[in-house]
């Protein structure tokens, strides 16, 4: 396969992810809770987390919120890469990680596109690192 069809293939995968996303909607009763927003590009995401008590294993995840194709599909494929995963395997995963899911270069305006959704899980994630609300 040449590059350029590699490429085509990815934006295919990212434009189905951005069409239909995975794990889309709300999630009540959640045990953690995570936003972040993009204002380069009027990205806004939250991610909701319910986490097994006894494994600390995600046991759903959902997102919802507004942002581009690269925001939205990059959140759709993260919250299928975590789901599943204990806090801190989540915890373990890198930016890089994220990037590497989406298989095409990107900018540095997109790059913060394509994270904002990671950063939201990172708060959902640790909530103590967070400053107090006034």
């Amino acid at each position: 396969m040449s590059v350029s069809e590699m490429y085509d293939m990815y934006q295919e995968v990212i434009l189905q992810h951005y069409r239909s996303p995975r794990n889309f909607g709300p999630l009540a009763d959640a045990d953690r809770i995570g936003e972040e927003s993009n204002p380069l590009c009027g990205d806004h995401i939250t991610v909701r987390l319910k986490v097994d008590a006894g494994s600390h294993k995600i046991s759903q995840i959902r997102f919802e919120g507004d942002g581009c194709a690269i925001s939205v599909a990059s959140t759709s494929m993260m919250t299928e890469k975590v789901s599943g995963l204990t806090l801190e395997e989540a915890g373990r995963l890198t930016k890089d990680d994220m990037l590497q899911q989406l298989g095409i270069p990107l900018s540095p305006v997109r790059v913060k596109c394509a994270l904002t959704g990671f950063a939201a899980l990172g708060r959902a994630l640790h909530p103590e690192s967070l400053p107090p609300v006034a």
